[in-house]
C-alpha cells in the first residue's frame, strides 16, 4: 500500500483474519472437532471485502491511463504470484514425497497447470482465482470511478448484471468471481467512498461498533442458527462495514487493530495463509505419538508463524523489491518522446 494511503488498522484486520484461518484449521491438524473455530469462511470474506476496499482506495481516484493500468497490474502480479508460485511448488513436492501422505495434494498435469495458472481449487488456494479475476474486473470499476457521468451505460450494465447474479444466487464454483462478487464490489464501493473523505466516523461508538461487529461476525455462526448458506449479500455487507469502520481508525478500535502483534500478522498474512496447511501437516507428521493435543496446537501455530515470517523476508519482500525495481528501471529507460496517449475517455497522464 502507498505510504500516503497506509492505514495501520487494516493491516491489523488482515492479520486477525489470517490468524483466524489458521485457527479454523486446528481441527484438521488435531483430528478433533473444536467448537467455535469454524471461522474460515468469515476470514476469507473479510479478505475479499478488504481487497475491494484497498483497490478502490488506492487507485479509484487516479486517472485511468495506460501507464497507470500497467503499473497497477504489475504491482498486483508482484504482490501475489512469486510467493504463490513457491507455495504451489512446495505442495506439489509434498504431494509426490515418498512416504508422506499430504491431505490436500496437487497431482497430475492438469491440476498442476491449473494451479500454476491460478485457476486451481485445492485447499486454501481456491480463494486466489477470484482474487485475480477481481483485479481484472476492477479495471471496469476504475473506469466508472474516474468519470461516472460518462460511464452511465457501463454502470447500468454492471448494476443489471449484479441484480441478475443475485437473483440466481451468485452461481458458479467458489473459484469463479461471480460467486463472490458482492464482497469485492461492496468493498470497492466502500473504498471509493472512504477515499473521498466525506464520511469517516471516528467516535468511540464507531470504534466499539467495529470491534463488536468483528466479534459478532466470527461468533454468530456458533450462537445463531442460520437458515441459509453463509456466502451472500448479507455477510458481504457486514464484512464491508467492518472494513470501512476499521479504516476510520476510531481510537478504541485502532488501539486493538493497529497493535504490533496484529500488524505483524498482517504483514506476513499472505504467506501465513498459503503455507500454514502444508507446514501444519509436516509438523503433525514429525511429532511422535503421545504428544498432548494442546502442545500439538502450539507447535502448529508456532511453525506456521515461523515459516510465514521466513517466507515474507526471504520470498515476498525480496521478490517484490527485485521485480518492482526492474519495472521502474524499464520505465526510466523508455526513450523520451511525445506524451503517451491516455486510454480513451480518460483525463490524461497520471502523475
Amino acid at each position: 500500500m502507498e505510504r500516503s494511503a497506509y492505514i495501520q488498522s487494516l493491516d491489523g484486520l488482515r492479520g486477525l483474519a489470517a490468524f483466524a484461518v489458521v485457527l479454523s484449521h486446528l481441527s484438521l491438524m488435531l483430528g478433533v472437532g473444536i467448537p467455535g473455530l469454524h471461522i474460515g469462511d468469515e476470514s476469507v470474506a473479510l479478505f475479499f471485502a478488504l481487497s475491494g476496499f484497498l483497490m478502490a482506495h488506492l487507485y479509484g481516484s487516479k486517472a485511468f491511463t495506460r501507464e497507470a493500468v500497467s503499473d497497477y497490474l504489475v504491482h498486483r502480479f508482484v504482490r501475489i504470484y512469486p510467493v504463490y508460485l513457491v507455495a504451489i511448488l512446495f505442495v506439489i513436492f509434498l504431494s509426490y514425497l515418498p512416504g508422506f501422505t499430504y491431505a490436500q495434494p496437487i497431482t497430475g498435469a492438469v491440476q498442476i497447470v491449473r494451479h500454476l495458472a491460478m485457476i486451481g481449487s485445492t485447499g486454501v488456494f481456491w480463494s486466489v482465482p477470484p482474487e485475480i479475476q477481481f483485479y481484472l474486473f476492477f479495471l471496469l470499476l476504475w473506469l466508472c470511478f474516474e468519470h461516472p457521468g460518462r460511464r452511465q451505460g457501463l454502470i447500468a450494465a454492471l448494476l443489471v448484471g449484479f441484480v441478475v447474479a443475485q437473483h440466481l444466487g451468485f452461481p458458479g464454483p467458489g473459484i469463479v468471481l461471480l460467486s463472490k462478487i458482492p464482497y469485492f464490489l461492496f468493498g470497492a464501493l466502500a473504498g471509493r467512498l472512504f477515499s473521498t473523505g466525506w464520511f469517516r466516523p471516528n467516535t468511540a461508538s464507531a470504534g466499539l461498533a467495529a470491534l463488536g461487529l468483528i466479534a459478532f461476525f466470527f461468533l454468530a455462526k456458533n450462537v445463531f442458527v442460520s437458515p441459509g448458506p453463509f456466502w451472500g449479500t448479507s455477510t458481504a455487507l457486514i464484512a464491508t462495514i467492518i472494513v470501512y469502520l476499521t479504516a476510520c481508525e476510531a481510537p478504541i478500535a485502532r488501539a486493538v487493530l493497529s497493535s504490533p502483534p496484529l500488524r505483524f500478522a498482517g504483514k506476513i498474512s499472505f504467506s501465513l495463509y498459503l503455507f500454514h496447511m502444508p507446514i501444519g501437516y509436516l509438523t503433525m507428521a514429525a511429532l511422535p505419538e503421545g504428544v498432548p493435543g494442546w502442545l500439538r496446537a502450539v507447535l502448529f501455530l508456532a511453525a506456521s508463524l515461523g515459516v510465514a515470517t521466513l517466507s515474507y523476508h526471504a520470498i515476498e519482500k525480496p521478490s517484490r523489491h527485485l521485480l518492482l525495481s526492474l519495472w521502474k528501471n524499464r520505465l526510466r529507460q523508455r526513450p523520451a518522446g511525445p506524451a503517451s496517449a491516455a486510454v480513451p475517455g480518460s483525463q490524461g497522464l497520471s502523475s
